[in-house]
């Protein structure tokens, strides 16, 4: 088994539900020390008993990755309890949906005071720690940061914003020994899809993505920890989203066509 991770602190932004959840247990199987953080704190409770059965330690610690304070003070109790912060992952995000001509400015404003600000927030109260330690910093995007995709549009505009944050980050930490990995899902197993514009879960909405290109969230959590371990600077997957990054990137007439036919 590997042991990159074995007893270093691993601090995952949303990791109440979906990948971050999967990624926790995996680091718990490499006996990583996980810091959890979400606005759920029961749900992060039963994501640190899962953590303690595969092998691994942690602790819970509330954060809204909205409100900036919160995400120093995060940081802060973590250094307190552990002493070093070994690797960081901005995980926390969501999706707004609608046409472009339908999103409000209150919708723009949420997406990427989320996805793009907290997400920046956490990447600054987490690096000076990082240096120390020579560790990892890790930026979850989306295949949607490559391709357009009607309805959607705030959300691909925040994750190619992302895109943009990881490969600054890249170079501003050119020497000091941390690592930016960005990873690129494409259509993963999550709830993402059932939460509406104001933040609230719908367990019975139906998924519009196509089942058949869906991973499965442990699988998915497998290969980003991989990706992680070897310092990959993006890393994109599934097969299907290797693809429409590859033709978003390269054709990008060829991509707006086969976006528009799939609808």
């Amino acid at each position: 088994m590997d042991n990159t991770f074995d007893q270093k602190v691993i601090w995952i932004t949303g990791a109440s539900s979906g990948l971050g959840k999967f990624m926790a247990c995996e680091f718990a199987k490499q006996n990583g020390i996980l810091a959890l953080s979400a606005r759920r704190t029961s749900e992060l409770e039963k994501v640190l008993v899962e953590v303690k059965k595969l092998g691994g330690d942690g602790m819970v610690v509330p954060c809204d990755i909205l409100e900036e304070q919160q995400v120093e003070n995060a940081v802060m109790e973590i250094i307190k309890q552990y002493g070093r912060l070994d690797v960081a992952i901005a995980n926390a995000g969501f999706g707004i949906y609608g046409r472009i001509e339908k999103i409000t400015a209150k919708d723009w404003k949420r997406q990427l005071d989320g996805n793009v600000t907290g997400l920046a927030m956490t990447a600054k109260y987490a690096i000076p720690h990082l240096k120390i330690s020579k560790g990892r910093m890790v930026l979850i995007g989306s295949v949607a940061a490559y391709i357009p995709n009607p309805n959607t549009g705030a959300y691909g505009a925040s994750k190619a914003a992302v895109r943009s944050i990881g490969q600054t980050l890249q170079i501003e930490l050119r020497g000091s020994g941390v690592s930016c990995t960005v990873i690129h899902p494409g259509f993963v197993d999550s709830d993402i899809a059932r939460v509406d514009n104001e933040g609230i879960l719908h367990p019975e909405s139906k998924d519009p993505r196509p089942k058949n290109l869906m991973w499965p969230t442990d699988k998915a959590a497998k290969v980003m920890v991989a990706a992680i371990a070897k310092r990959r600077k993006s890393y994109v997957f599934t097969g299907h989203g290797k693809f429409l990054a590859f033709i978003g990137q390269h054709f990008p007439v060829l991509a707006r066509w086969m976006i528009g036919k799939l609808g």
